[in-house]
């Protein structure tokens, strides 16, 4: 079969039809990594580039995501049994005591339609939690997130606290939310900024690969 079939289901949001062909994919023998990036991969760039181009909205990301995720439940155990590994691995929350997490999810399934493996803490995270959940993952991104301009300093905060650990020269951190700006990430050392939720895959694969990590260009 065509995976291109499969890019277009979830380009257009259909979640049955993408859970339908994603077993007929496996069915035919086509290996769990080739669905991935072939199917999901391909299908959720377009679905960003749309989103950035204004000709996709909030809905339209969110029914795309969903598809994606119908995908992903039949190929997590198989990608497990195989070994295959994700192009990278990201911690992501939305900072202490900032309870918004709407952008936070749509970067997080972003990030993971682009084949990245994503630990995602909910909101109200702690410094000392998202470093632990980096150490623990492995994870060579952290995400954060704050819709509060009272809260933006806990970004600060968890960047003291990967430097106190040893771990800044090995995970690198996007940040994003309404009130951060370019500007806001330089001065706080932050690695990146992402303004909405499809320019924080593009800066994530960026950030990837400045760590050297397979896949990511």
């Amino acid at each position: 079969m065509e995976l291109n079939e499969l890019s277009q289901a979830i380009i257009l949001g259909k979640r049955d039809l993408a859970r339908d062909l994603t077993q007929k994919a496996i069915d035919s023998g086509i290996e769990p990594a080739r669905v991935i990036s072939e199917g999901l991969i391909a299908g959720m760039a377009v679905v960003g580039e749309k989103f950035k181009n204004n000709e996709y909205y909030v809905p339209e990301l969110l029914v795309a995501a969903r598809a994606m995720h119908a995908s992903l439940d039949i190929l997590r155990p198989l990608l497990v049994e195989t070994g295959v590994q994700p192009v990278g691995r990201a911690v992501i929350g939305t900072v202490r005591g900032d309870l918004h997490d709407i952008g936070k999810n749509l970067v997080a399934m972003m990030l993971e339609g682009a084949g990245l493996e994503v630990k995602d803490l909910g909101v109200d995270v702690k410094p000392d939690q998202f470093v632990e959940a980096a150490r623990e993952s492995k994870a060579d991104l952290i995400c954060m997130s704050a819709l509060l301009t009272t809260t933006m300093p806990g970004m600060k905060d968890v960047i003291t606290t990967l430097a106190q650990e040893k771990m800044r020269d090995r995970v690198r951190v996007l940040i994003g939310g309404a009130p951060i700006t370019q500007r806001y990430a330089d001065e706080i050392g932050a690695d990146g900024y992402a303004p909405d939720a499809a320019s924080a895959v593009d800066k994530a694969k960026e950030l990837l690969k400045n760590l050297g990590r397979g896949g990511a260009a």
